[in-house]
Formats: C-alpha cells, structure tokens, sequence
C-alpha cells in the first residue's frame, strides 16, 4: 500500500498546486477588481459633480432665458406702439401731400409760367444805412452768379 500512498500524496499534491496556481490568480484578479472599483468610484464621483455643475449652469441658463424673454416682450410692446405712431404719421403725411398736391395743380393752372426770383442789385444811394460785413460777403457772391 505504501505505493498507492504516495500516487495519493501525488495526486494530492498537484491538486494543492493547481488550487494554489488558481487562488493566486484569483487574488490578482481581486487586486485588479479593486482597483478598477476605486477608478469606477472616482468616475461616478467626477460624474456626480458634473451633473451638479450642470444643473446649475441649467438653472443660470433658464434665468438668463427668462430675462431675456421679459426684455424682448418689452421691445415687442415698444415697437408696437412705434408702428402705431408712424401708421398715424403715415396717414397725416399722406394728407398734407394729396392736398399739397392739388395746390400744386390748382396754382399751375393759374399760372401758365413759373414764378421767378429776381435778385436786383441794391442801389448804394438809395440805402444810406450802413452795412455789415456778412451783408457785403453776401452781396460779393451773389454778383458772379448771374
């Protein structure tokens, strides 16, 4: 029996060895499930606090958006009232131009040659009050130009 004794302690020995070969690849495992838990832990912090972050540019987003809806409902109102005043501006303009226009029609069926502006030269003698230098420069330009 002895013979068959030492098949067992050999069975028995290789059988510690393999078990000893998989736990010692089981701890590395572990060690690396370890690891990888800590990184994992440290992402979903990291993505904890980017959500947080985003909640509150959201928050500062939406607030932004709400004064600038205020803002645009009051220029809408503005100008609103500005449309109304020029349609009200249109209207009186259009007025003033139909009823220029029918002078303008009526006075030249009066007149079959328009008026003219006539400048006359000032007679020195006949104005005896003094003149100003504007007057004079005036008077200067005006004589080339006929």
């Amino acid at each position: 029996m002895d013979g068959m004794q030492w098949v067992l302690d050999l069975a028995l020995i290789g059988l510690l060895a393999a078990t000893l070969f998989h736990a010692l690849r089981l701890e590395r495992a572990l060690g690396v499930l370890k690891r990888d838990r800590a990184a994992l832990e440290e992402l979903i912090d990291g993505f904890n606090a980017s959500t947080r972050q985003a909640e509150l540019g959201i928050g500062r987003l939406r607030d932004v958006a709400e004064g600038a809806g205020r803002q645009i409902v009051r220029h809408i109102e503005t100008a609103s009232t500005l449309k109304d005043d020029l349609g009200l501006l249109m209207e009186r303009g259009e007025r003033l131009a139909d009823r220029m226009d029918a002078l303008v029609r009526a006075g030249r069926t009066l007149t079959a040659e328009p008026p003219r502006l006539v400048l006359s030269e000032p007679d020195l003698a006949e104005t005896p009050r003094v003149r100003s230098q504007a007057e004079r420069d005036l008077l200067k330009a005006l004589r080339p130009a006929r």
